[in-house]
């Protein structure tokens, strides 16, 4: 029993560095907590004796179960263009209040949420091998076997997603006040509704994605700022509401009208414009996001706004 008990500890003290790798395989953080599970189940069925480097062997076992779900995951879907345009779960946090430890952990090496739409666009194999390898430091030859690979055939995978990553994500403005004093031009452009006030905070080759779930007419990619501009003319009714979080370390804000959230949006801001939008706007997720980072005496939206803006959308 003791054993037991020993074995649960030692694991609970390996959880937040497994959800971290889980959610970067992911791009869900319900998932993230299912591949955790089904690490520890493993682990229970698993004679500890025989485990040199418990950190080791938990790290690849849950890269395991991840490569399995991905697989899963690809093979089930209908819609070739989902992955394309999936915007991963947010990790929300107040701006200027304490980190949360484990957020911290989750949130380590700058993964913003830029960063995780990339990942989504690697193969699972390429995903494995650069997220052990470049972001847990997971020598190839452990990785290897995982993807029934020679170490040799890993390294070139991590290398070809290193490639791909460094050219798909842009590196965010460290300076989050800069971040921020972006987000706030663009919203406040928005809500004047001024079309040249918006594209001089964008970047002319700005991106946005929005995530409304599947079969949603909101679901879309757009491109250019002139684009972009057009489109966040119509979000002018939203501005009174927005309110300032971190998302997933970087500028970003949501609205949650009467206390649920109507959307998370994410920016990545380069040299002072903003380089990419990401917008959460899927009814079913959102409903599973922690709000305890919102201040929610602050955040109501009457019906009536909330029944134009749907309008609006249609």
């Amino acid at each position: 029993m003791d054993e037991k008990i020993s074995v649960t500890v030692l694991f609970e003290e390996h959880r937040p560095r497994l959800r971290a790798v889980a959610y970067r395989m992911l791009g869900s953080l319900s998932e993230a907590e299912d591949a955790v599970q089904e690490t520890w189940l493993r682990l229970d069925r698993t004679d500890t004796a025989a485990i040199e480097n418990l950190g080791g062997w938990l790290t690849t076992v849950v890269g395991r179960v991840c490569l399995t779900m991905l697989r899963s995951r690809e093979q089930r879907r209908e819609d070739p263009l989902e992955t394309e345009i999936r915007v991963p779960d947010p990790v929300m946090s107040r701006e200027g209040g304490a980190v949360d430890p484990e957020r911290e952990i989750l949130l380590a090496d700058s993964v913003g949420i830029a960063l995780m739409v990339v990942l989504q666009t690697l193969g699972p194999a390429e995903r494995l091998a650069f997220v052990l390898h470049d972001m847990f430091a997971v020598p190839f030859d452990e990785i290897a076997p995982l993807i029934e690979k020679t170490t040799a055939a890993t390294r070139q995978l991590a290398s070809r997603a290193r490639r791909r990553v460094q050219g798909g994500a842009a590196v965010p403005d460290p300076d989050l006040a800069r971040q921020r004093a972006a987000v706030d031009a663009f919203f406040a452009a928005a809500r004047e509704g001024d079309f040249e006030a918006l594209v001089s905070v964008l970047d002319p080759d700005v991106v946005l994605r929005s995530d409304a779930g599947a079969g949603a007419g909101l679901t879309l990619t757009l491109r250019g700022a002139g684009t972009v501009a057009a489109q966040a003319t119509t979000w002018g009714k939203l501005s009174p509401f927005v309110r300032p979080v971190l998302v997933n370390g970087t500028a970003g804000a949501v609205v949650a009208p009467n206390g649920r959230p109507l959307s998370v949006m994410a920016f990545t801001v380069v040299a002072g414009r903003i380089a990419a939008i990401h917008v959460l706007a899927d009814p079913e997720r959102l409903a599973r996001l922690d709000l305890s980072v919102l201040d929610h005496s602050d955040i109501g939206l009457t019906s009536t706004v909330v029944e134009d803006l749907a309008s609006d959308g249609k």
